[in-house]
């Protein structure tokens, strides 16, 4: 019988789960759907974040909104963790959540380090988000939540799935997937009604940082992904990158 993991290497397994992505992802839903009804109790054009909403207009379609449309989406999320899960042991323990919020903050700000520094080399700096902080904090967690459940499990998912079908080499499907994920991550910002102007200083910027939240998605899981996300957004909106 071949003995128990331990140490990084069972942390490792167990945060990489699908459980672990449902259970961490949880406070950022709370906190995002909390923060942005509160934001738009008296705005007079509301703010929401565009994966949110494409989520949420596809739940209307079947006849569930509002909280109803919440507690589905809930409900879903942790009936696919179940599902993905339900042949292996993913033993719950607090302190691998601290753990992939810790680790997820260094991810943060690696990430930052990297990808700004390779666009500040290419163009000019891509400037800052506008609008009261604590608007830009709600939007800083739902963009790690929604985004990266649209972005990363559901497209770079999709296609690592598709890819490795198609393919024999486990690291091209995977590496093609991370590629045209980053891509459809970056353009995806400049289309529709709420898109912004196309810019390539910021498309580059979003395809590099997509790239890199792919390459930790497929490395690390759904949970470290959003949360990397999220405190990225928060440490740059709270100016903590100067």
């Amino acid at each position: 019988m071949p003995r128990p993991e331990t140490g990084w290497h069972a942390y490792h397994r167990a945060t990489r789960s699908a459980t672990y992505g449902f259970w961490s992802a949880l406070p950022l839903f709370v906190l995002y759907e909390t923060m942005i009804v509160l934001v738009n109790l008296d705005a007079t054009r509301p703010v929401r974040v565009g994966a949110g909403v494409w989520i949420k207009d596809l739940l209307t379609m079947t006849g569930a909104s509002g909280g109803i449309g919440l507690a589905l989406l809930v409900a879903g999320g942790g009936l696919a963790a179940y599902l993905l899960d339900r042949h292996r042991s993913i033993p719950l323990r607090s302190r691998y959540f601290v753990g992939l919020v810790g680790e997820s903050a260094v991810y943060a700000v690696g990430v930052a380090i990297l990808v700004s520094s390779a666009v500040g080399l290419l163009f000019a700096a891509v400037p800052p988000p506008e609008g009261a902080l604590w608007t830009q904090l709600a939007l800083s967690i739902g963009a790690g939540l929604y985004e990266e459940l649209v972005f990363r499990v559901l497209l770079v998912g999709g296609l690592a799935l598709l890819f490795r079908g198609l393919m024999t080499s486990p690291t091209q499907a995977y590496l093609l997937a991370a590629l045209a994920g980053a891509v459809l991550f970056s353009g995806a910002h400049y289309v529709g009604p709420l898109g912004d102007p196309f810019a390539l200083p910021s498309f580059t910027f979003r395809f590099l940082f997509g790239l890199a939240l792919n390459a930790l998605f497929l490395g690390r899981g759904f949970g470290v992904a959003a949360w990397t996300h999220a405190l990225y957004d928060v440490m740059v909106v709270t100016g903590m990158f100067g």
